[in-house]
């Protein structure tokens, strides 16, 4: 009577090292880089020091499961609902099987990385019209901040009290009377 899930998912019962493993021998730390941009397939790579990453760091190793899932599995794309989850509880309908690894090259990433920068480069332009976003606006914005107020009476004193003091607490010292330069 109990409803259990055939979650069907290739990553459960896999642990992150094997997972690494498989994809590192196949692909290699050079292409694991041009393809999800972590820097620990790129500085001084290796199996130990990219698995102690990955445990610290949830946003990269669900990008690795990802890669792992639709690349290296070759599994077909997920629905949106799907998606929202991370990629350890996504359930795989039972008729999709891995397929043998996806064919990438260096050059089909360097591809790849230009059109997300494009994609990039045109959300920030767009962002630069929003109310408030752009330098123009803020320093129209802080204009009048930074003013000195002629009523302000606080500044008067200040101003005579610096100008008389001829000793080591001079204006360009403001900790000389503190260093011992008044009795």
């Amino acid at each position: 009577m109990t409803d259990k899930i055939d979650y069907n998912n290739p990553l459960q019962g896999v642990g992150l090292k094997q997972m690494l493993t498989e994809i590192v021998d196949h692909y290699g730390f050079p292409i694991l880089f041009a393809y999800l941009n972590i820097n620990c397939f790129k500085n001084n790579p290796s199996i130990a020091a990219s698995v102690k990453f990955l445990k610290k760091t949830e946003w990269a190793r669900h990008k690795v499961e990802v890669f792992y899932l639709y690349q290296y599995k070759n599994l077909p794309k997920v629905s949106s609902e799907q998606f929202a989850l991370p990629p350890r509880e996504r359930i795989v309908p039972a008729h999709q099987k891995p397929r043998e690894p996806a064919v990438l090259s260096l050059e089909d990433a360097e591809i790849q990385n230009e059109k997300r920068a494009k994609k990039v480069a045109l959300r920030d332009q767009n962002t630069g019209a929003r109310r408030g976003s752009s330098k123009a606006y803020n320093e129209r914005r802080n204009a009048g901040f930074g003013k000195s107020r002629s009523s302000d009476p606080w500044k008067s004193d200040k101003k005579s009290s610096s100008s008389t003091s001829n000793g080591p607490g001079s204006a360009a010292d403001p900790w000389g009377n503190w260093k011992g330069g008044g009795d």
